[in-house]
């Protein structure tokens, strides 16, 4: 019965759906969610850049991008000459537009599985290594020595911490200094497990079921809405 409703919800849902579309869009975000609960449930904290985070997030929703404006505004006179392939270049622009956004973004650095409290002494342990004259101000955190000044901002629903940079003038050697120092003293340390991910896991397998059914189910309307897709 259960399965019954299953089908039936995903049969209602892929009559108003193109499933080719609907698979576009939610692919990369059905992996980037089974991902970030794996990443959730582990027990060592995971430490990774601004840019990176930003990064795995673009990706994640290029789906939307491919299935919504990119058709919707495609160049018909780059679409009549490069054919097909006219998506590689519009492809090419966003990810070019997305480097972009990572280059202009201020230095950041986000770990996962770690509360505020868990990681402040860690990062006092570290900076008093790097830069004897460090400075703590609240949740801000001033290394003159390095050019990095920062601000501890935790989420306690994710159970993670980022550190911002507060201030333009940063020096990105600094931070790197400081990124490598903190990753070293994160691997002698336990964190514990986030249920939040357990959510994030079910969401994507949701979204992995769905893409599938109506990959498998619509295997001619999949293949007319390629051909459509690729008319040029």
């Amino acid at each position: 019965m259960a399965f019954l409703d299953v089908s039936t919800f995903f049969a209602a849902l892929l009559m108003y759906v193109d499933p080719l579309h609907l698979s576009i869009a939610l692919g990369p975000l059905a992996v980037y969610l089974l991902l970030l609960g794996l990443l959730n449930l582990s027990t060592r904290p995971f430490l990774t850049t601004g840019a990176r985070d930003t990064a795995a997030l673009g990706l994640a929703i290029s789906g939307f991008a491919v299935a919504g404006p990119m058709e919707l505004f495609l160049p018909e006179p780059a679409a009549a000459q490069f054919g097909g392939y006219v998506w590689l270049l519009l492809l090419g622009f966003y990810a070019l537009c997305l480097m972009l956004l990572v280059l202009v973004l201020r230095p950041r650095l986000v770990i996962y599985n770690v509360t505020a409290d868990q990681l402040r002494p860690i990062l006092a342990d570290v900076v008093s290594g790097l830069d004897p004259d460090a400075r703590w101000a609240g949740e801000s955190l001033t290394l003159p020595r390095l050019h990095v000044q920062l601000h501890v901002e935790p989420f306690a629903a994710m159970r993670n911490v980022q550190l911002v940079s507060a201030g333009p003038r940063q020096s990105f050697r600094g931070w790197r200094r400081l990124e490598n120092a903190l990753a070293d003293a994160l691997r002698a340390t336990k964190g514990q497990v986030n249920p939040y991910g357990i959510s994030l896991i079910v969401f994507g397998l949701l979204m992995v079921l769905c893409v599938t059914w109506g990959l498998v189910s619509n295997t001619g309307t999949v293949e007319h809405a390629l051909r459509e897709m690729l008319r040029h």
